[in-house]
């Protein structure tokens, strides 16, 4: 049985439903798999004391997940307030109409296709609601609209799929961009040096204690996979499908699709900087 303490980010344990922070309650939604892992993080938002909550990624459209956000809420004496978008893919965003009917809420998004009222979401935006302040952050990468929410009253960041609790994450081209993703890796980093962000809350997998230690990992874990893709093409390797039976060969060949738009995201990197 592996330490948590030892590994990346060290993770908090078994994914559960219920409080994570002072602020922040988790309501896993019942959508498990290879790539959504233990099932996706819908977090419930608020400030102590207020009966104002604001809700954040509501997930797939499953009907009794989102009435299990509701009734959560209700049971801590909260309303939904309003609703946010970490990015646009279906397991975090697929539900967000349905229950913005269920709650009579906006959602925002940086997607105005997203979006449901005149709001959207942007860099350096700070969203208040009873006494909550989240502190938006662009964090493309996994795809071009993903967002990233510090919540600097429980030192925390809700990263969406940018780090995952669990694994790391892929870079989903043609969408995503890795250039991109390393940016806002780097960015993430600051918050944790220079804003003393210490914990993740992730979109998926566990909560992780160590925010600076997860994000180190993520960019090691990136530099390694860049230099086996730039060996592999050195190599005589072309296609995506070559490089992935190469690199990845270890890998769960279920994964393998995934692990495709990945290398089609570096070598795409590779070939801008003529490493290619």
């Amino acid at each position: 049985m592996s330490d948590a303490a030892a590994l990346p980010g060290q993770p908090r344990g078994l994914v559960v439903s219920g409080p994570a922070t002072a602020r922040a309650v988790n309501v896993l939604a019942p959508n498990p798999s290879a790539m959504t892992l233990d099932g996706t993080n819908t977090w419930l938002l608020s400030e102590p004391g207020s009966d104002l909550a604001v809700v954040v990624d509501p997930g797939p459209l499953d009907e009794s997940h989102l009435r299990h956000v509701v009734d959560t809420a209700e049971k801590l004496g909260k309303r939904v307030a309003l609703t946010l978008l970490t990015h646009g893919h279906p397991d975090h965003a697929e539900g967000a109409g349905r229950f913005a009917e269920l709650t009579g809420t906006a959602v925002r998004a940086l997607d105005p296709a997203l979006r449901l009222g005149d709001e959207g979401l942007g860099a350096g935006d700070v969203v208040t609601v009873g006494g909550l302040e989240l502190r938006v952050v662009p964090t493309p990468g996994h795809t071009s609209d993903s967002l990233s929410f510090h919540l600097p009253a429980d030192r925390a960041v809700l990263t969406g799929d940018t780090i995952l609790g669990r694994g790391t994450t892929m870079v989903a081209h043609p969408d995503g961009r890795l250039g991109d993703y390393l940016d806002s890796l780097r960015r993430l980093r600051s918050l944790t040096v220079d804003d003393g962000v210490h914990t993740v809350l992730p979109g998926h997998g566990p909560v992780l204690e160590d925010a600076q230690g997860a994000v180190e990992f993520y960019l090691a874990h990136r530099a390694g996979r860049l230099a086996q893709v730039e060996s592999a093409v050195a190599s005589g390797l072309r296609t995506a499908a070559e490089v992935v039976a190469h690199v990845y060969a270890d890998v769960d060949r279920s994964l393998w699709p995934a692990a495709e738009l990945s290398v089609r995201a570096q070598l795409e990197y590779l070939r801008e900087r003529g490493r290619g």
